[in-house]
């Protein structure tokens, strides 16, 4: 019997994971990899690393820590978590059943991808899929931006905001015609394209320039930075099981994602979760860290309470 399972192996869940050892509580993480989009650092061409606190090096002396200790991680997919009792069960794809007081949901969101070419090849080098993370780089530069949901219309603003120009590629209307959208078409740095397509991703070392099917015909545009805001993939799946609250609004941001209170308990007493996978404002890794923590925290005081 375990006192704490940690599902997920990013920001939150190693900050978590780290926190609760150090309260001495017996803690297993189950993650099919360690350090989730901890993998994914940013890069910009002329851009000086230490100008900015990221919380990569953080992250990664927390991973190392539990890489350390073999008897508190787990690399498996979880595949489903039931109550029992007051406790709960843990099932992995490998076929391992792990019995546990509390369980932490810190299993991330997923960016979804273009699949065209050149994308693969410069992730995280020019290349971002979260403006409200890396808009700030972009201070007067070119930029690019696709996606018509409202966290494309959202990124659109953020990244007005600090571009001097940003080229708008919308594969369909989307929320374009919404209060926000209506506010993006008109400001001047915002350039439009409608029902247009992404066909491919340019550079060498870092993103050029794309090419674009418009309406009109095939345009080439140089850019610096790109930003693909077409919608997250939660890895979350254990609502069922559990029968947890989560968002049920559809247009909201949040939308799909797990309620957790001030603690980071989850509707369900003894669950918590910690980072994209709730309907905390995250994309962040230092802000995935401080979730990471409090649930951990939120966690060690349930325990000892009961």
């Amino acid at each position: 019997m375990h006192d704490l399972i940690i599902i997920g192996g990013g920001p939150a869940g190693l900050t978590a994971a780290a926190y609760a050892l150090h309260k001495r509580i017996e803690t297993l993480v189950i993650s099919e990899r360690l350090g989730g989009k901890n993998i994914y650092q940013f890069r910009l061409k002329g851009y000086e690393g230490h100008e900015i606190i990221t919380g990569f090096e953080i992250v990664d002396k927390f991973q190392r820590q539990l890489e350390y200790l073999d008897f508190a991680h787990r690399l498996d997919r979880v595949t489903h978590v039931f109550p029992e009792g007051p406790n709960y069960v843990v099932h992995t794809q490998r076929g391992d059943k792990f019995e546990t007081r509390a369980v932490l949901i810190a299993t991330g969101a997923l960016p979804r991808m273009l699949k065209v070419p050149g994308e693969q090849r410069l992730i995280g080098k020019g290349l971002s899929y979260s403006a409200i993370s890396h808009s700030q780089l972009f201070l007067d530069k070119e930029t690019a931006l696709v996606g018509s949901t409202p966290r494309a219309i959202r990124a659109a603003t953020e990244l007005a905001w600090t571009c001097q120009k940003v080229h708008f590629i919308l594969p369909e209307p989307g929320e374009i015609d919404s209060p926000l959208g209506m506010r993006v078409r008109a400001n001047p740095s915002v350039v439009l394209y409608e029902n247009s397509h992404v066909l491919e991703i340019r550079g060498n070392e870092y993103v050029e320039s794309i090419v674009v099917q418009t309406p009109e015909g095939t345009k080439e545009i140089s850019i610096q930075g790109l930003f693909i805001e077409i919608g997250l993939d939660r890895s979350f799946n254990f609502a069922t099981d559990l029968g947890l609250e989560v968002n049920n609004l559809s247009m909201n941001l949040h939308a799909g994602k797990v309620i957790v209170d001030s603690k980071n308990m989850t509707s369900r007493p003894g669950v918590f979760a910690a980072g994209d996978v709730t309907d905390v404002f995250i994309e962040q890794v230092l802000i995935a860290i401080g979730e990471g923590a409090k649930a951990a925290l939120g966690a060690y005081e349930y325990l000892i309470s009961q």
